[in-house]
């Protein structure tokens, strides 16, 4: 006989003060967990597969397919099993697993397709019907695509890179080639901003406190030190495919990012000599027998480094990043996802391995140079410190702390160095250091002079702060970009693009927050250039600020599925997002105007 389930996914019996009544009473699965569905998407064809739990089977019959912007050709089932059911009579269904396969005629970009399926248990219980909503990838129907080849021959569709790197994983024709490209893919991002923490975070391990150290011990220090980053980022790669970009965000908060100014003002003050870090006498005598000083760079403690620079390269996104996100997203392989992520984050390592093996190579055996090069990494911590203030404040005067910290820098250079030889080396240092002094006082001048400007502007200004559009994003430098549009919500972002369409323009969603560095960096070197604004004559500027986990920024990022920041939408003139058009990561002026030409500007 079979029983009604009423809510799938909560089929327990027994419990509470009758419990003992019930105990040989089945427990069934969860709806989700007695049948896992899964799905793929290969050109025109879409494959639907479920794995079915021992014990539970599902009705061949109760498969329905509905869809939206779909055009389905009719799906192909394989042979199932005979079954006399009380309800239905004798009908096949299927056990242990199902796949059939059906040919997708014509879809457009995120059109949907909804399978509706049944399946019961044998002991006596049946799930309602359940549905599953799967997105597909364009497709063109016959005559469009003979269209297109005759127009276009060999030439594919335009796409950004995140998406076609999801594409390749998602292919897996040559996966160890693949896997090859993301490893140069994080070699070359281990020259970004992103990863610039890293470099005196590792030096500091490395040289510990001043004395030589062997090639091999610089090396094994350097990759324990990467494997901690690299597991750490892959792993939260894997959470934000998962739980979306609010964790991310989180990541941000004051809290955790005042733990890290204080842990690296503290290295910082180890590096000038205010105290030594050291293991318990206990430990340290057991570790090191032979030497009166503690030697720096023990395996836990490397390690638990390299964590924390996992978490310090977290908010940067990037489009190889962002590639293996949508993979995630896409088919939920989450074991391909992490070790794609592993080997970008390898690859982002092995400068790092390098030049903590240089590093402890090159120092000088003996003498003051020793301490120089000691206090010098205490101000690169520093520098990382500063790195996180600028994400916790927002505001133009942080530079003023890169003044002082420059000041301070070129000062203590400026003293050790009066104490050398006369010397052709020691003309070009003080050089260097009064170069390096007057480029950190002009910094500050012109940050205290702007800021003045500033103020007497607003005093002017016409344009109330509340306005519906900002000349410069969300930073504070004045720029030569048309304004933008600030967006509030889903609402409001719907009624300007529908405004921005009825004058037969596109639009451009600029997705924001203060603690991205990169978009920071879109505001400084991309948005102004002459081409961007050209590319970008006929389209309105729009931008949202996501600093903040609010509710209605959260429901945006679901909306539009938010990986990471940046993130830049585009718009077409009939309100739709251009198919894989949006980008992830920072661009240079150059590529970012051409793939705006590329999307929005073709003939």
């Amino acid at each position: 006989m079979c029983l009604a389930l009423p809510a799938p996914g909560n089929a327990q019996v027994g419990n509470g003060e009758f419990g003992d009544l019930f105990s040989d009473e089945p427990e069934f699965l969860p709806v989700d967990q007695a049948f896992e569905f899964d799905f793929t998407q290969q050109d025109n064809t879409l494959t639907v597969t479920f794995d079915i739990a021992d014990g539970y089977y599902l009705y061949k019959k109760q498969f329905k397919l509905a869809t939206k912007n779909v055009t389905l050709g009719d799906p192909v089932y394989p042979p199932g099993v005979e079954h006399e059911d009380e309800f239905f009579g004798v009908t096949q269904v299927f056990y242990d697993s199902v796949t059939f396969t059906v040919p997708i005629e014509e879809a457009v970009a995120d059109g949907m397709v909804k399978v509706r399926y049944q399946g019961c248990a044998d002991a006596g219980l049946c799930y309602p019907p359940t549905t599953k909503v799967v997105y597909l990838s364009a497709v063109s129907s016959a005559a469009e695509a003979a269209a297109d080849a005759d127009s276009q021959g060999e030439n594919p569709a335009p796409q950004s890179q995140q998406y076609s790197l999801a594409d390749r994983l998602i292919d897996g024709d040559n996966l160890p080639l693949t896997l090859l490209l993301f490893l140069a893919l994080g070699i070359g991002l281990a020259f970004t901003p992103c990863v610039f923490p890293m470099y005196p975070i590792l030096s500091g391990i490395v040289i510990g406190q001043g004395k030589s150290i062997k090639l091999s011990r610089a090396f094994r220090l350097s990759f324990i030190y990467v494997q901690g980053m690299a597991i750490t980022y892959s792993l939260l790669g894997l959470i934000v495919a998962s739980a979306g970009m609010q964790f991310q965000a989180a990541l941000q908060h004051p809290a955790i990012l005042i733990a890290f100014i204080v842990v690296f003002g503290l290295l910082a003050l180890a590096m000038f000599g205010a105290y030594e870090l050291q293991l318990p006498s206990s430990w340290q005598s057991r570790l090191n027998q032979l030497s009166n000083d503690q030697k720096r760079g023990n395996v836990a403690g490397v390690f638990t480094m390299g964590v924390l620079s996992g978490l310090v390269a977290s908010p940067c996104t990037t489009a190889p990043l962002t590639g293996i996100l949508l993979f995630i997203a896409q088919t939920g392989d989450m074991t391909l996802g992490f070790v794609s992520l592993y080997v970008l984050s390898l690859g982002m390592g092995i400068p790092l391995i390098l030049f903590g093996m240089t590093g402890g190579k090159l120092l000088p055996k003996a003498g003051n140079w020793m301490n120089i090069i000691k206090v010098t990494f205490g101000f690169m911590m520093l520098a990382v410190a500063v790195l996180f203030i600028e994400r916790l404040w927002s505001s133009a005067y942080t530079n003023l702390l890169w003044a002082v910290l420059g000041l301070a820098a070129f000062t203590y250079f400026s003293v050790m160095n009066q104490s050398t030889a006369p010397s052709i080396a020691k003309g070009v240092r003080t050089l260097i250091i009064f170069l390096g002094l007057f480029a950190s006082a002009m910094v500050g001048y012109q940050t205290l002079f702007s800021g003045h400007q500033q103020r007497q502007a607003a005093l002017t200004s016409a344009q109330p702060a509340t306005s519906d559009s900002r000349p410069n994003g969300a930073g504070e430098q004045t720029n030569s970009h048309p304004p933008f549009v600030v967006v509030k919500n889903l609402a409001d972002l719907e009624s300007k693009i529908a405004t921005a369409n009825a004058e037969g323009k596109t639009v451009m969603v600029d997705l924001y927050a203060d603690w991205c560095v990169a978009c920071k960096e879109f505001e400084k070197y991309t948005f102004p250039s002459p081409e961007v604004v050209t590319a970008l004559d006929n389209t309105v500027w729009m931008q949202i600020d996501l600093t903040d986990n609010t509710a209605s920024n959260l429901a945006f990022q679901r909306e539009f599925n938010v990986l990471g920041l940046p993130t830049i939408l585009f718009f077409n003139t009939e309100g739709e997002e251009i198919p894989r058009s949006r980008v992830t990561g920072f661009m240079r002026a150059g590529p970012f105007a051409d793939h705006v030409n590329q999307f929005l500007n073709q003939p």
